[in-house]
């Protein structure tokens, strides 16, 4: 193997969010606004693009792709994407975050592909709530997806809720007591400042602190150093073994000194860090390139050398990423 890919400040690069799709059948407050314009079909990755970039991360030592989107169920043939990332030598787990709408038809086909585990955003337990933070969403299509994602033999599965004072901040309680009684995993996450959503988030935010002093009213928490291979840091529940508990904190626990991670966004757009927008146009070298590996394995290596040291993100609701969630790689 090529010598691992390395950041200009010594950090491992060998998990690699693959974005399939700007495209999503949902409309979340926190990651787009209502009336949405996706990529024309020209400027996007075709299948045997997407392929040839995870082939070639995996060969420069990624062990772990995300598949993301938008929504990366509503992107046709996925699954034939699935089975050939998931066969790449070297690579460790192929695993997929999903709004989990298309999972009650996909997801024994998903884990068949050789999808290892699975994200599904969850972030009410009420239809009327959930209606209006998705726009368009339904929660029991979700809570379906849910259950067939259970019964499909993944070797795990988490939930990943954005807490929101005011929509959803309330719920914290009930949604660890949903995920404990199934035995998942729950992630809690603090919003980004990632597009223009036609509202201020700062006074939406809400700490993973303050998630965590309130699940430790009703649950007692144990820190553990397990990881996962992204940015959350995990506690245990001792009376129930089956599930963790995840805080991904971009603002008031930063993990950029950790950070292992690079995402390639469907317009071809490597992204150095989520919080800038400095970034790598691979698409134009895979089509320039089409047959040679070369070009475009340097201009990762050069691209990596000015991988910020951190993000910026504040509270303070100021947008510092003009780009939307779903064109980022949720």
């Amino acid at each position: 193997m090529a010598n691992a890919l390395q950041d200009g400040f010594g950090r491992t690069i060998d998990y690699l969010r693959l974005s399939v799709t700007d495209r999503c059948d949902f409309r979340c407050v926190y990651c787009m606004a209502e009336d949405m314009r996706f990529l024309p079909r020209q400027q996007i990755l075709g299948l045997e693009e997407l392929y040839r970039a995870a082939r070639l991360f995996v060969g420069r030592g990624v062990k772990k792709i995300r598949l993301t989107g938008g929504e990366p169920l509503v992107r046709r043939d996925i699954l034939g994407l699935c089975e050939r990332i998931a066969a790449l030598p070297g690579l460790r787990e192929l695993v997929m975050t999903t709004n989990g709408a298309q999972l009650a038809r996909l997801a024994r086909p998903l884990a068949e592909a050789g999808v290892k585990r699975l994200n599904i955003s969850l972030d009410s337990l009420d239809p009327a709530r959930f209606r209006a933070i998705t726009r368009t969403g339904e929660l029991a299509r979700v809570l379906d997806g849910i259950e067939a994602a259970r019964a499909a033999g993944f070797e795990r599965i988490k939930l990943n809720t954005v807490v929101m004072q005011g929509r959803n901040a309330d719920e914290v309680l009930a949604l660890v007591d949903y995920a404990v009684a199934r035995g998942l995993d729950i992630s809690f996450i603090e919003e980004m400042p990632l597009g223009e959503v036609g509202r201020s988030r700062g006074e939406a935010f809400c700490s993973s602190d303050e998630v965590r002093a309130r699940i430790a009213s009703r649950y007692a928490l144990l820190d553990c150093a397990e990881q996962s291979g992204g940015p959350a840091r995990y506690v245990r529940l001792p009376a129930h073994p089956a599930s963790r508990i995840g805080f991904i904190s971009p603002h008031s626990h930063t993990f950029c000194a950790s950070c292992n991670r690079l995402r390639l966004t469907v317009e071809g757009r490597l992204l150095l860090c989520l919080g800038h927008e400095q970034s790598l146009d691979l698409r134009a070298l895979l089509r320039r390139h089409p047959t040679d590996d070369r070009p475009l394995v340097d201009a990762i290596d050069r691209a990596l050398l000015h991988k910020p040291q951190q993000h910026d993100f504040s509270a303070s609701g100021e947008v510092q990423v003009l780009r939307f969630m779903n064109a980022s790689g949720g």
